[in-house]
């Protein structure tokens, strides 16, 4: 009797056959995709769909009319131009009207140049409250070695005296804008 797995050709050639009826086999059959009874076939089918589920566009929506949403410019938010009104004369580090966050650089006083201070005022929202903002204080006290300690303050009276200013400043700044229209 003869070996066939002896002969690399006899070999190849069965591999290959094997794979031509693999292929052949597979190939031959049909692929139906499931069908979605509730899908639209035409044109005109798959715009109202579409416009019933929120995903077209209309003339109104492109005008701005079926929109509910406002979009603030930072110059139209009294609250944003008051805050950087009475943060004019410090040094600001980040200022990220979309993030609502205003951080200071760090600042001391001319006569004492081992101690500073950094504010950061984050938005919670646009209305003019006290508790749409919140303030963080920092000061940094540095001994002659400079070597420096970072502390939070957390001393409400100056965090609210500075709330108070911003929102007096956020209320004249929305009643002068008022009088205008």
């Amino acid at each position: 009797m003869m070996n066939i797995y002896k002969f690399p050709l006899m070999k190849t050639f069965l591999i290959f056959l094997s794979l031509l009826f693999f292929l052949v086999n597979v190939g031959c059959t049909k692929f139906d995709p499931p069908t979605d009874k509730n899908r639209p076939l035409t044109a005109e089918e798959k715009r109202k769909k579409n416009l019933a589920e929120g995903k077209g566009a209309t003339i109104g929506s492109i005008l701005g009319k079926g929109s509910g949403t406002t979009y603030e410019f930072s110059t139209s938010n009294p609250m944003w131009r008051a805050s950087l009104e009475t943060l004019d004369f410090l040094p600001l580090t980040t200022v990220d009207y979309s993030g609502g966050v205003i951080i200071t650089d760090w600042y001391s006083e001319n006569s004492s140049n081992f101690e500073s201070i950094k504010i950061t005022i984050r938005f919670l929202s646009n209305e003019i409250r006290s508790d749409s903002m919140k303030i963080i204080l920092h000061k940094k006290i540095c001994n002659n070695n400079l070597k420096c300690n970072t502390n939070l303050v957390n001393n409400s009276l100056i965090t609210d005296e500075l709330r108070s200013t911003i929102l007096r400043k956020a209320s004249l700044l929305q009643k002068t804008d008022k009088e205008k229209k």
